[in-house]
Order: structure tokens, then sequence, then C-alpha cells
């Protein structure tokens, strides 16, 4: 049920409303709402549960060996963070929906918001900590899409990149922490770890670690001196920043700060560094958001000063900081949320978001301002709001905790924070609906926006007042157990309410209420705050400038390094790459024995030794003849054929089938790019360096010989009977070496055919467009053409292909007991097909095939991927692990027993990207030489 939470909008979001986008913006829209409301249904049904005190866990091997496995844990604090992504996801959809333009694609939109929900799905339930790192990085990637959306505007792109480094590298950090920390614990589940808090607190590595992991926590949560990713992310569509400021994104790393509470906290080292993290943004960030003209800009910093507040309560340490760290993630998700709506519906009617040009709205749009007014009040703490609450709270524990001189220092500076709160919450109502006549913007009769927009915000906007009036009965039971589910134990006496009697936090609310007020009528007379800029008062502060001078540096260290290494001559480089290769074997060989071993040896009979005759020679061609470039790939050719016959005397019939075809593919689509390129490779090197190149060679190539020969001449343990036992009860195949492709390594296979997707797609996107000039004659006389191919060919290729295909067939359904496969299926019919396209001609082939340049076989590549990958994945059904095979043998009228594994559609996946891929790089090469113009004429003069 959990791992369901996270695979609807993983698998069925992303699909769905992508496919629908391309036909219907309603479809796409919703297909997220209906995803995103069936996720949310499943969180509901398992409330219960966790509202009572339960703690409910799923688990399923992945890679065991490293200690990761698909372990899911739902508790109070993962029900308030997984409820959050959903709810609000729910709200943003149906805002988005309104507020994309007709030119914005949906569901492109669509499919990486459901992509990043998965994600931060995955890190709110996840309990094992190297999942929430595979989660954690999976929100980087698709939060870059996000930002970029609006891929053709400058400012998308960097502040997507930008977002990507600062976040992404702080990912990095934390896997680096986290390993550690599981290496310490002995396990990496996180339920696990909550037994080991002594013995992991009392490891050497457990400081390291724990700063690795906060610098993870900290880098996503935009927390100072990281801050500066997150206003430039204000690229982004408004919708993307709601939903990434208010429930998501940002408090990634606050979740992970509350869920490793119980395992960090308690040193002392984790209450100073986040502590101070904390109260350095929460004051920070306050100050510099009165100073942006940018509706979103302004939301942007109050964003960063308000998860300063929370961390900062994280990082004092006791049961009622984290009530109130709790509580206020509810309250900021609330007020936030609906704050960047009202300025994405701002931006939408007025087509600006600067406030220096806004002002006098309030005529023309009376409702949205009002909504405004309460959102920016809670935002500010003002009574009577939740936002209010959460703040007494917060000062409450800042004057509690604090002792000596931060006594004074501490309140002091929270203090400082709730006035500059209240200065840049009233500028953004005031600057934005009052203050003067609406300015120069580009629409100058804005009006009221559609129901469909307003009504999330009113969704909100009332929960905050509802919160702020009756906290104990709204926000109160998701509260208490959230908060005990962070700290581990049972939590003191605290009551959630709007009067708590006159006190040192209430004077304080007062006091920034109070000199809030005033600060902004002092920077606002005249206007002169619009004539201020946060970058004049702290400039290189702002962090923005350090990152670029850093990446300027890196980008110039790495050009300098390119210039000196990447001198364009392949020659060098695999001179570079064989020297280096000689010294580093040689080198673990200085002081050993390398004399022949005292193995027996086998005696070479007539035929082998005719064989390596003909290997010798063949080489000697190919290094003499090699400027020849047909040539030298037939003789290529001819060292894999000799190769192929060495598997079959060593009884791999397997490993010699797939080396043939290999050879077959490989020729053919070698002699297809050769074709482009003139027929005879110039010369290149001197006499000089031919010898040295030489010398070199023949060094490298006997020294690799003796190397073979050493291990090949001593005993050795191998491990092939392991596979020989095991591969029947264990993997249900009698034929081991299919079996260790498809189940043993089948993680290794699925890499490999992903691979070699890629290496097609990549020909594509390389190739595609680009056309060859050739001349119209060869040097026979005769025209370069393949619109008339031989008789023979056709003769040949009509008899040829069906019985390719059965034997294709064959080969595939024995592959699991007998020598086979998908692999050499695939290539088997790659080969049949590739022959077909020589014969039919190739327009008539590429028409029949309906290429269309290559791109139809890019969806055999992703169709293979994906059986292959569902296949992984649909092992966890049976308890196995990932890319495991279930096997049995169900009788079966008439046929009666049959064996049976789910290696076969596993081989299904690889035999349809095996051939995707192939077709795919054929036709490419194709349309490289296709022919302009009129079509060639035959011999007759009849059209071809």
């Amino acid at each position: 049920m959990l791992l369901l939470i996270v695979l609807l909008p993983l698998c069925m979001g992303t699909a769905l409303t992508l496919w629908l986008g391309r036909r219907s913006r309603m479809g796409s829209a919703l297909a997220a709402a209906t995803v995103t409301a069936a996720s949310l249904a499943l969180l509901l049904l398992q409330a219960p549960e966790v509202m009572s005190g339960q703690a409910l866990r799923q688990s399923w091997s992945w890679v065991p060996e490293i200690g990761l496995n698909l372990s899911f844990r739902l508790d109070g604090l993962s029900l308030l963070f997984a409820g959050l992504i959903l709810c609000i996801g729910l709200l943003i959809v149906l805002y988005a929906h309104f507020y994309l333009s007709p030119q914005d694609s949906a569901g492109k939109f669509f499919s990486e918001m459901m992509l990043f929900m998965a994600a931060m799905l995955g890190v709110a339930l996840s309990d094992n900590v190297l999942l929430l790192v595979v989660f954690w990085e999976l929100t980087s990637i698709s939060s870059f899409l996000l930002i970029g959306y609006w891929s053709h505007r400058p400012e998308a792109r960097a502040g997507a990149r930008q977002a990507l480094a600062v976040t992404g590298g702080g990912g990095l950090a934390m896997l680096g922490g986290m390993v550690m920390l599981g290496q310490v614990a002995g396990t990496y589940e996180l339920s696990g770890m909550l037994g080991q808090v002594e013995a992991i607190q009392a490891s050497p590595l457990f400081v390291p670690a724990l700063i690795l992991i906060l610098l993870g926590c900290l880098t996503k949560s935009a927390q100072f001196p990281f801050h500066f990713w997150l206003p430039d992310a204000m690229a982004a569509p408004t919708p993307v920043s709601a939903y990434l400021h208010s429930a998501t994104m940002v408090k990634a790393g606050v979740f992970l700060l509350m869920r490793l509470y119980p395992v960090l906290s308690g040193t002392g080292w984790f209450e100073a560094i986040v502590s101070a993290a904390g109260l350095t943004t929460v004051v920070f960030a306050a100050f510099v958001a009165i100073f942006k003209h940018d509706l979103k800009g302004l939301l942007a910093y109050s964003t960063i000063s308000h998860l300063g507040l929370i961390v900062f309560l994280i990082g004092l340490g006791s049961p009622l900081a984290a009530v109130a760290a709790v509580f206020h993630v509810l309250n900021h998700a609330t007020f936030k949320a609906s704050l960047f709506m009202i300025a994405g519906i701002v931006d939408h009617e007025t087509h600006s978001r600067d406030m220096r040009q806004l002002g006098g709205l309030w005529k023309f749009m009376p409702w949205t301002a009002t909504l405004s007014m309460v959102a920016a009040a809670s935002m500010a703490g003002v009574p009577l709001t939740n936002g209010f609450l959460s703040k007494e709270m917060f000062f409450t524990e800042a004057v509690n905790a604090s002792s000596g001189l931060w006594a004074i220092a501490v309140p002091v500076l929270v203090t400082l924070a709730g006035i500059f709160s209240v200065a840049y919450s009233l500028r953004l109502v005031h600057d934005t609906y009052f203050n003067g006549e609406l300015g120069d913007v580009p629409n100058s009769h804005p009006h009221e926006p559609p129901l469909g927009m307003k009504l999330p915000v009113i969704v909100l906007v009332t929960l905050c007042l509802a919160v702020g009036l009756l906290p104990a009965l709204t926000f109160g039971p998701l509260v208490h157990v959230a908060t005990t589910a962070m700290v581990g134990q049972p939590l003191p006496a605290y009551h959630l309410a709007i009067w708590h009697g006159f006190n040192l936090p209430l004077l304080m609310s007062a006091v920034a209420l109070g000199l809030g007020v005033a600060l902004y009528l002092a920077l606002a007379r005249g206007k002169r705050l619009h004539g201020l800029n946060s970058e004049d008062w702290f400039g290189v502060l702002t962090g923005r400038a350090i990152l670029s001078r850093l990446m300027d540096g890196l980008f110039g260290l790495s050009g300098r390094l390119s210039a000196r290494l990447e001198t364009g001559s392949l020659q060098r480089y695999v001179l570079c790459l064989v020297i280096a290769a000689i010294v580093l074997v040689g080198s673990q060989f200085m002081g050993q024995d390398i004399s022949t071993g005292q193995r027996p040896q086998m005696p070479a009979n007539g035929l082998a030794i005719a064989i390596w005759a003909l290997l010798a020679v063949t080489c000697v061609a190919l290094v003499l003849t090699h400027r020849q470039r047909f040539q030298s790939v037939v003789l290529v050719g001819v060292v894999g054929l000799v190769t192929s016959l060495c598997f079959v005397s060593l009884s791999a019939p397997d490993l010699a089938l797939t080396q043939l075809s290999v050879e077959v593919v490989s020729t053919v689509m070698l002699l297809m790019g050769l074709a482009l390129l003139p027929q005879q490779s110039p010369k290149e090197s001197s006499s000089a360096r031919r010898t040295r190149d030489a010398l070199i060679a023949l060094t490298g190539g006997a020294g690799m010989a003796w190397v073979a020969w050493l291990f090949m001449t001593r005993d050795l343990e191998s491990i092939s009977w392991y596979f020989l036992a095991q591969s029947l009860p264990m993997g249900g195949g009698t034929n081991v070496v299919n079996v260790i492709l498809v189940d043993f390594r089948g993680y290794d296979t699925f890499g490999e055919i992903t691979v070699l997707g890629i290496a097609a797609i990549g020909v594509l996107a390389l190739m595609d467009g680009l056309r060859a000039r050739r001349p119209a004659m060869d040097p026979e006389g005769r025209r370069w053409t393949f619109a008339t191919p031989p008789l023979l060919l056709k003769v040949a290729a009509s008899v040829v292909l069906p019985l390719a295909l059965v034997f294709a067939l064959y080969i595939f359904m024995r592959g699991h007991n007998l020598p086979g496969g998908g692999f050499i299926a695939g290539l088997i019919t790659a080969v049949a097909l590739v022959l077909q396209f020589m014969a039919m001609g190739q327009d008539r082939a590429e028409a029949m095939m309906q290429a269309h340049g290559g791109r139809r076989f890019v969806r055999w590549i992703g169709s293979g991927l994906a059986i292959a990958g569902l296949t992984g994945v649909g092992a966890f059904v049976w308890g196995r692990p990932f890319m495991t095979s279930a096997h049995g043998h169900p009788a079966v009228p008439v046929l009666g027993e049959l064996p049976l594994a789910s290696a076969a559609l596993f081989d299904l996946g690889v035999f349809c990207t095996v051939v995707g891929a192939t077709l795919l790089t054929i036709s490419v090469l194709g349309a490289v030489s296709r022919e302009r113009g009129p079509k060639p004429v035959s011999d007759s003069g009849v059209p071809a």
C-alpha cells in the first residue's frame, strides 16, 4: 500500500499526463488530479492507525548486498509531510490548469510535477536511508526540470542549473554521510538505527557523518550561506514556486532534520550547527525580503526566513521546540502557498510582479486583495491567524532555551526577525493593492481571476483563520502524533491555544508588530523603498556572486586543462592510454614471480595451430593495410570469426552465436559508416613516430599476452561451481550463461541494454538531418546508389527473412535452458532485417518499416527497456529481489507441464532493445546517404 502511494504518480501519473497532454489540456489536468487524489485516498485509509500512535512499515528486497531495500514507513511525521505534499499538490493542479497559457505544454508540466511529487513522497515515506537518497536526488532532478520549464528563457535555465548545482552537491555530501551512518549503525534502515543511537554517537565517524548530512539538509532548505539558489528559482512558473516553497522541495531538508532528530540530536554538535544556521537565516533573509521589489522575490526570501525559523527550533533540541517546529511547518505551508498563488494571480492579470509598478489594485481586484491581506497577516504573525500562534511558540522557545549572554541576544534577534517580517508583509499588501494608482503595467485593466484560480487560495486562507481560532481542533492531533514520531518519546504537557496570558513572548509580539509597521512607514515615505536594493546593501553576501565567481573559475580551469590535454589527436589519446596501462600493470608485477606456472598445459592439435596462424596472419595484414578502410573492416571480421571458433572449441556456443551475430551487424554498420568517408585514410605519422608507436604497441601487446599466460598456467579457484549448482534451483534454467545474464547479473544486463539504447539514440541525435556529399559514380564508373539492388540479393532475402525470423523465435524460446536467448535472437532478427533492407532498396525499405529517419525505432528501444525494467520490478510481487527470476512448472491442458520463468519477459525486453538499437543505427546511417532530387533510373531508362 505504501509503495503504491509513490508508484501511482511515479509511473501512472507521469505517463498518463504526458500522453493526454498531447490530446487535451483538460484531460492532462484531470489525470494529474485523479492520480493525486488516489494517492491521497490511500494515505487517508491508513491515517486512523497512524493517528492512534502506530507506525506502519513495509519492505521488499532490492539490492540487499549493499543494504538497499524498498522499505517504507508511515508514522505521524511522514503522514504529516505526505499529506501536505498531496493536499497542496491537489490544489496546485487545479490552480495550474487555469494559470498555464495555451502556449504552455500541459502534458510536460503535469508529468514533471507528478515526477516531483513522487520523489517527495518517496523522501517522506522511505525507511531506508539509501532509498531516501535515491528519492532525494530525484527531487533535485525533477525540480531542475520544473524550474527550467520555460526553457526558452535564459533566467529559467540559469535558475535551474544553479538549483541543481547547490542541492545536487549537497545531496552528494549527504550520501557520504548516510553511508558512514549506516556503516556505524550496521544497518541502513531508519527503524534499526533508532536502537543504535548510543553506539552511533560514540563512533569517531559520527561528527563527519553529521556534518555531511547537515550539508544536504541545509542546502536543500536554502539556509545561509546556501540560500541564494532559492530566489533565482523564481524563474519557474508560479504553480511550481507555490509547490516547491510551501510543501515540497525546501521542506525536504526540514523533514530530514526531523526524521533523523532521534539519531543525530543530543551531542551538542547538532544543536550548535542547526540552531546557529537557522537563527542567522531567519534574521538575514527577513531583512533582505523588505527590499525586494519583485513579489515572488519577496516571498522567496520570506520562505528562506521562515525555514530558518523552523530549523532554529529544531536545533534547540527540546520537545516543545519540536512541537513549535512541526506546527509552523503546517502553518507556513498554508499561508505561503496561498501567497505565491496570489502573486501568480497578480502577474496573470497585470503581466507584472514589480511592486514599483503595481499599486491601486484594490479597486480592480477586491476579493484577491482581501485574501492577500489575510494570508499576509498570517505570515506577519497577526493575532487570530495561525501564523500568530506558531510565532508565539517560536518566541517562547527562544526565550526558554537561552542562557547566559544568549539570554539577551537570542530574544533580541528573534524579535528583530519578527519586526522585519511585519515590514515585508505590510509592504506586500500596501505596495500591491494601495499606495496610489496602478502604474505602467502591460495590462492596465486587470480584473478578478477565474474561480478555479481563486478557489485554492480561498481554501488555504480559510484554513489560516480556522487554525488561528481553533488550533487544538484543527491541526492539534496531527501536530501531536507528528512531533511524537519526530522526538521518539512522549511529549510533555502543552496546549495549542490563542491566549496564554501576559508574558514576555506576547510583549515581543507586540513590539514586533508595532516596530514592524513603523519601520515600513519610515522606509516607504516618499516611496524611498522603491529606490533601495538589497544587492547594494549586502553585495557578495547574497551568495550569487560567490557562486558565479566559483563557476567561472571552474570553467576557466577546465578550459585550460582541456586545451593542454584535448589536442584533437586520436593517436595521442591512444598513446597515453597504452603507456598508462603499461606503467600501471607493470608496476604491479615489480618484484613478483612472472615465470610460467606449474599448471599442466593442454596439447594443441593441428586445427588449433592452423586457426592461430590464420589469426596471426590476419593481424599482420590488418597492421599493414590499416589505411585501406574497407579491407580493415573485413580483416577485423576475420578476427571476430576466429574468436567465435575459439568459443566453440571451449564449449561456449552462446558466446559463439553472440560473437558471430555481432560481427555481422557491426560489419554492416561499419561499412555503411565508412561509405560516407574516403576509402583510404591519409598518412598522418612520420617514420619515427610509426617506429615509436610500433614499439609501444608491441610492448603493450606482449605484456598483456604474458599476463594472460601467467594466469592460464597457474591454478585458480573458479566460481563456476556456484552458478552450475544454483542455475536451476534459483534461476529456473539449465543454460547457465543465460541464467547469469537475466537473473544473477540481470541488473548488469539491464544497464548494458540501456547503454546500447542510449548509444543508438546518440547516433540519431548526432546524425539526424545530416546528408553526405558523395560522387555520383564509384571508381569503376557505376552509379553510387542503393535504388536497384542485385536480383540475387532480392531472391536470397525473400527466402532468408522468414527462415531467420523462425530461427530467431526458436533461439529466443529455448534460451533459458539451451544455448540462445533474447540478445542472440535480437541480433539474428536484426541481421535478417538488414539483409531485407539492402535487398528492397533504401526508399522502399524505409517506407515499409515506417522509419521516418529512424524515430519509430526509438519506441522499440523504449518498449524494450520498459519491459525489462518492469520485469525486474515484478520480482517484488513474489517477494524476490529486484531483477531476479520467478519460475515454475505449471501444468497446462494438452501441452502438459511447461517450464516457465519471468526471465522470458526480461529476454523479450532485451530482444526489443537490440532490434530497435540496431535498426535505428542502420536507418540513420542509411538516411545520411539518401539521395536527393529525382529518383535514379535503371540501365533500361525506367525509374527505379
